[in-house]
């Protein structure tokens, strides 16, 4: 099973990429198990770890919702984490720009109420929250001398512009949690705990 290694150098456990799966909790079995203990005593539920990654909004809420289905950075941060599943984590910060505001608005066609009901549905579990997962696929490269054809797609897909030179990332299988985990966003990948019973 690959692992991905998170900002501390590491690993963390990532979980199967499934796809067109309704329930993460029954295949949970692949990744490492562990108890958590209730009043001390030996009981407890089942947690899976998994990478995390912060996103600011709204694009935590469009990838959630399936709008945004890639990636982009400027190295190859996800490409360790092909095949797995990744925890989006919503961070409290918003992002800087309008850039997904003309693409929504632009090549998506959509309309000032169908942007806000978007927005809307991103902020359900608010910020600073483990909100959902999403399974990673291939990363590559977008090279500068990309026709502008070839192009539009992908910013289309990723509701983002300027994306040469970047590394993008496919994104597949969004699924919000049944609840949102509170949690303080880390710098680059780490890893989070998500009991069983919040996983969709």
């Amino acid at each position: 099973m690959v692992t991905g290694v998170d900002h501390h150098g590491n690993p963390c456990c990532s979980l199967p990429s499934l796809e067109g799966s309704k329930s993460l909790a029954a295949d949970s079995f692949t990744c490492r198990r562990r108890r958590r203990r209730r009043g001390g005593r030996g009981g407890g539920d089942m947690s899976v770890q998994v990478c995390c990654l912060s996103f600011r909004q709204p694009y935590a809420g469009l990838i959630l919702d399936g709008v945004k289905t890639v990636e982009s950075r400027w190295r190859p941060l996800l490409a360790p984490l092909e095949n797995q599943t990744l925890a989006v984590h919503i961070a409290q910060r918003d992002w800087e720009g309008e850039e997904w505001r003309a693409v929504l608005s632009g090549p998506l066609g959509m309309n000032r109420a169908q942007i806000q009901a978007l927005r809307e549905s991103g902020e359900r579990f608010g910020r600073g929250v483990v909100a959902g997962l999403v399974d990673v696929g291939g990363t590559w490269l977008c090279p500068a001398s990309l026709q502008e054809e070839e192009l539009q797609p992908l910013e289309r897909s990723a509701v983002l512009i300027g994306l040469q030179e970047k590394h993008l990332t496919h994104l597949s299988n969004p699924r919000w949690l049944k609840q949102p985990l509170s949690a303080r966003g880390g710098r680059d990948l780490w890893t989070v705990e998500i009991p069983a019973e919040l996983l969709p």
